[in-house]
């Protein structure tokens, strides 16, 4: 593989390591932001779901983008963005201030995400082998970190600004410096080709909704489990199975040191055995694992649960981004910049579904809905097959192709 994809692909696993950091500080230190600006608990939902939804805005509009410009070009941009953004979380004093940062964040975060996800799943197509795990594993690293310095930012009693100026200082330079290798959907086609005498797909290619509709929902079946953990693991432990206050911090790391183990490996499993039985597989990890939160006696036994959650749920988001990549070879972008709409719209729906739940019903009960919705993903698994060609180990490709006409054209 020629030194341009190399640099290519290291380049592009900073962006998503420090997308990563920069969401963790967010997300961790909501109730420092909420007490910095005043913002009551009854406007904290509005706050926080206006995230989401213009990330969606700002996913839609990266498809219309990538039309004209690069989607290497939206991601070298958009990225200082949503750093800046972050910093002006930290810096600001009014609510109105919060309200502008928070909704640059939100449009950015949605450029970046498609943005990000487009150039990987090209990237996989050069290399003919699955990548895309590794690139979400070094989010969830960078999650991991972003979750740390929030800690230490709490236990020091850091004001906002202070925990987040040293991270953007750090981070918007590298990013900044690391953009100069991306490689572009063309790019990588025509390095793939010269690589392994590949001929190219055919342009033209528009995307079915009804084709993609599949991925979409269990793009969004991923994030409600993922949403669920992540919004009421700490108080499903406390309140429901006795754990202490502290125990109760535990099952999120837990939940992102595991999927980072799951995407450090997962790779090698599709090479292995192929994308289909992945995929299967983490379905059926995911729901044994809801389902040992839902039934556990005690704490100890529920951190065991949310410990299968990770590694089941940690593969299910990036090969379904790859299997868009697959089924429009070549209208990726769009494919992915669709399909990633969907990521906002699970982590909308999960945590007021299973806080409903829990309020009318019970929390043991709430789980069961994760559960089932997750255990759908096994009747769509044959929509991750090979479109026609497969990834790794015994699958692999005899030569590489191209990714189409990715960022210059849908």
């Amino acid at each position: 593989m020629t030194d341009v994809l190399r640099r290519g692909r290291a380049s592009l696993a900073l962006s998503f390591f420090a997308q990563g950091v920069a969401f963790a500080l967010l997300v961790t230190r909501i109730p420092a932001i909420q007490d910095r600006y005043g913002v009551s608990d009854a406007l904290l939902p509005v706050f926080l779901a206006a995230v989401p939804v213009l990330a969606g805005v700002g996913s839609v509009g990266t498809e219309r983008l990538v039309r004209r410009v690069p989607a290497s070009a939206v991601l070298r941009w958009s990225q200082p963005v949503v750093l800046l953004a972050l910093l002006g979380v930290g810096a600001g004093e009014r609510m109105a201030e919060l309200a502008v940062a928070l909704g640059a964040f939100g449009l950015a975060v949605g450029a970046l995400d498609a943005s990000m996800n487009m150039l990987g799943v090209s990237l996989q197509r050069a290399y003919g082998r699955s990548i895309m795990l590794g690139f979400h594993a070094t989010y969830s690293l960078g999650g991991i970190l972003g979750a740390s310095l929030a800690w230490a930012g709490a236990h020091w009693d850091a004001a906002l600004f202070v925990s987040y100026l040293p991270v953007v200082v750090v981070l918007l330079p590298l990013c900044l410096l690391g953009s100069r290798w991306y490689v572009d959907g063309g790019g990588a086609a025509r390095v793939g080709e010269r690589a392994g005498g590949g001929e190219g797909a055919a342009g033209g290619e528009a995307v079915v909704f009804k084709a993609l509709l599949p991925l979409c929902l269990v793009m969004t079946f991923a994030y409600i489990g993922d949403s669920t953990v992540s919004n009421w693991s700490a108080k499903y432990l406390q309140d429901v199975l006795g754990g202490s206050e502290q125990l109760a911090t535990v099952p999120y790391n837990v939940y992102m040191v595991t999927t980072l183990v799951g995407r450090a490996v997962g790779d090698f499993g599709v090479r292995r055995f192929g994308a289909v039985a992945v995929v299967r597989a983490g379905a059926l990890v995911a729901a044994g694992g809801f389902a040992v939160v839902a039934t556990a006696p005690g704490a100890w036994v529920g951190m065991c649960g949310f410990t299968m959650l990770g590694l089941g749920l940690c593969v299910l988001v990036p090969q379904t981004f790859a299997a868009a990549g697959r089924l429009f070879p070549s209208a990726s972008d769009a494919a992915v910049a669709r399909l990633n709409v969907f990521n906002y719209v699970g982590f909308l729906i999960g945590s007021p579904l299973v806080g409903a739940l829990g309020d009318v019903w019970s929390y043991r009960g709430a789980m069961v809905v994760p559960m089932v919705l997750v255990l759908v993903t096994l009747v769509y698994a044959r929509s991750f097959a090979a479109q026609p060609d497969r990834y790794g180990g015994g699958h692999e490709r005899p030569r590489t192709a191209d990714v189409g006409r990715g960022s210059n054209g849908v």
